[in-house]
């Protein structure tokens, strides 16, 4: 194992260490490894909490600053936080007009901001409203989940609830949006290699250099087979397809396209498949109405990238399109 680190067990307080000393402007309790922001709590403005284990960064800390969420958990490597964590995160960004969970469908996480927001309900009277996000079209149900994975669809319910939130929408009105995104929104992976989780030393799959996993999830879990490397045009006809045969993306505003890194695989090659997915896109009728192509929900040091789709309207363009600044995600006034 090769890795930047010092000790293994000590990797993610290590890290939110370096988080606090670049960026100034956010709050990190490192107590309950949290990261916060800096205005946070912000009076009469929902505030939106997500989390969970860590590896998957910018995922969830990355976002945390005006526009997108408020505080984001931290648990250790693909480990779900804490109810107290969680429970601190809510307190600390209660503004008075309640608070958003943000939980990717994987049952540590929903089991556990259920916990934290009944706990804050009965200490402080917190309104709380939990969104679980489920956009995995590859498999129904994984090692972790019951249902569809919650997977990169994430990164844009936090982007367009945050938006919402920013722009003083109540509680109800801003967990409306999280729903909408996440039911207008479908995703698909692949992996070419497993990552290493430090506190493990070693891959946490066998993968051949010659195959490749399609439909992996976040963790690692497997997918819906293992096929032979394949070249960019028909991994992403291989990844495109079921999210298209899944819902229809045709008509309307068109699509927000995501092209994401698992971990490992660099820009030059997300954007030769973005090029492939917008030809099969275009093919399909299906416009692209705004794009996104970077490392934004990773997998520790994976190679491979998944593909996510959003359904978007003029309203959701307009909050997609608002100003965000966090340490992930940053463009606007």
């Amino acid at each position: 194992m090769k890795k930047l680190i010092n000790d293994p067990a000590n990797v993610v307080p290590d890290a939110l260490r370096g988080i606090a000393a670049a960026h100034p402007e956010l709050r990190v309790d490192h107590e309950n490894r949290l990261i916060i922001r800096g205005d946070a709590p912000v009076r009469g403005k929902v505030g939106l909490v997500s989390g969970g284990g860590s590896g998957h960064e910018p995922l969830h800390g990355g976002f945390v600053g005006p526009g997108m969420l408020d505080a984001a958990c931290a648990g250790e490597v693909f480990t779900s936080p804490v109810p107290d964590q969680m429970l601190a995160a809510t307190k600390a960004v209660d503004g008075g007009a309640g608070v958003l969970h943000i939980v990717k469908n994987y049952t540590g996480d929903v089991m556990n901001f259920e916990m934290a927001a009944e706990l804050a309900e009965a200490e402080t009277g917190v309104q709380v409203v939990s969104v679980v996000t489920d956009d995995d079209v590859a498999v129904q149900d994984s090692l972790y989940t019951a249902g569809r994975r919650g997977v990169g669809v994430t990164v844009l319910v936090e982007k367009i609830a945050g938006a919402g939130a920013d722009q003083g929408r109540s509680l109800s009105e801003v967990a409306d949006l999280a729903k909408k995104v996440n039911d207008n929104g479908r995703s698909m992976g692949l992996a070419l290699t497993s990552c290493t989780v430090p506190a493990a030393g070693k891959p946490t799959f066998d993968l051949p250099d010659d195959q490749m996993e399609i439909g992996i999830g976040i963790h690692g879990e497997p997918g819906r087979r293992r096929v032979p490397l394949a070249p960019a045009s028909e991994v992403a006809e291989m990844l495109v397809s079921p999210i298209l045969a899944d819902l229809d993306f045709t008509g309307g505003d068109g699509v927000i396209a995501f092209v994401n890194s698992m971990g490992a695989t660099p820009l030059i090659e997300l954007y030769v498949m973005y090029n492939e997915i917008a030809a099969i896109l275009a093919k399909a009728g299906v416009t692209v109405a705004r794009s996104l192509v970077g490392p934004y929900i990773t997998s520790l040091d994976m190679a491979g990238c998944s593909v996510t789709l959003l359904k978007v309207d003029d309203e959701l363009l307009r909050l997609w399109d608002a100003p965000v600044n966090t340490a992930g995600l940053r463009w606007g006034a």
